[in-house]
């Protein structure tokens, strides 16, 4: 025997996603909260102060006006988490698990993606992404809080 540790795996690596700052995630609460007729304008002054806030721009993508500007915000937050879950070590497989709230906001934006595809009649992206979702976390449900 050697004397090193034996590295045994549990599977596919899992990658978490590091907190988005507390100042942040007080303004998207407070933004959240605004009369719903300024909710959407309030969610985008959080987007445009931290443009790397995964959970503002899949929020922002919930309270679009449309199908078409709801895709768009989804997939920049898809893109933006897509970047950050490279900075975090993920090299393109392993999970990215729910059950970590810093995970969220990518899986939320991804599964707006997968909504907002297939509303627009991007039946093969939609699907895509609901096939990422499912390899990114088997347990997937929906995004229930």
């Amino acid at each position: 025997m050697s004397g090193e540790p034996v590295g045994l795996t549990q599977g596919p690596p899992e990658t978490v996603l590091p907190p988005e700052p507390a100042e942040a995630l007080a303004a998207l609460d407070a933004a959240l909260a605004v009369e719903p007729d300024r909710r959407r304008a309030a969610v985008a002054e959080v987007v445009a102060h931290w443009p790397r806030f995964l959970d503002a721009w899949a929020r922002l993508g919930e309270l679009a006006r449309d199908d078409v500007e709801a895709y768009a915000y989804f997939r920049v937050g898809y893109h933006r988490g897509l970047d950050r879950l490279r900075q975090s070590g993920w090299r393109g497989s392993g999970y990215v698990r729910w059950d970590y709230e810093t995970n969220r906001g990518f899986l939320r934006a991804l599964d707006g993606l997968r909504a907002s595809a297939d509303a627009i009649g991007e039946v093969d992206e939609a699907q895509r992404c609901a096939e990422f979702l499912h390899q990114l976390d088997p347990r997937w449900s929906g995004g229930d809080d």
